[in-house]
């Protein structure tokens, strides 16, 4: 371990770290989730993205929170989510040490930068799957509509009433995920022995 921990990597290892950091800063830019809910009402469907920054489609989040006044749901709101105030800011960090990995090609700065990316997913997915409960389980009992307590899939496809609905991953996530992937076989497969 001490070997790896002060070794460098060679020049197509720190490219793949500079592609990796440039991957970080691009995905500040897209939205990282998202879901659909088609009905026969909507058949172009209403959408929200999840932005790192921001919840994108504000339209048809406004439609959203008004349709989940119906069976008690709480509405959505962008500064409800201290996340999106952190998250640039920590994706702003990881690229400047991937950056720095580029530069010096030292192997522990790697080693720090896929751990904390691979800690802010799993953070990521704890915080994505937190939220879908407590907007789906946490019902007002006095709505409108009694709807019995929820949680949406984090990917996949459900039945709301009669909204389908769909939900996954978007590009940001992906390019988050293809950073943290060039990282570690950068780090595997690329490293001065």
């Amino acid at each position: 371990m001490s070997r790896i921990w002060r070794g460098k990597l060679l020049l197509f290892g720190r490219i793949m770290f500079g592609v990796a950091g440039v991957l970080l800063i691009l995905s500040i830019f897209y939205p990282w989730w998202g879901m659909t809910l088609v009905a026969p009402q909507y058949p172009e469907g209403l959408r929200l993205l999840v932005y790192p920054t921001k919840l994108g489609n504000i339209a048809d989040m406004e439609i959203l929170n008004t349709l989940n006044h119906y069976i008690g749901m709480k509405e959505v709101h962008a500064k409800d989510f201290a996340e999106l105030k952190v998250i640039p800011f920590a994706l702003i960090i990881l690229a400047l040490l991937s950056l720095i990995v580029t530069f010096t090609g030292k192997i522990k700065y790697g080693v720090i930068a896929a751990g904390l990316i691979c800690i802010a997913g799993v953070i990521g997915l704890f915080d994505i799957y937190h939220w879908l409960y407590d907007f789906g389980m946490n019902l007002d009992p006095k709505a409108p509509i009694d709807y019995k307590p929820f949680i949406p899939p984090m990917v996949g496809e459900n039945q709301i009433a009669n909204f389908h609905t769909s939900m996954g991953f978007k590009l940001g996530a992906y390019g988050l995920g293809a950073s943290f992937f060039l990282m570690v076989i950068a780090i595997w497969r690329f490293k001065d022995e």
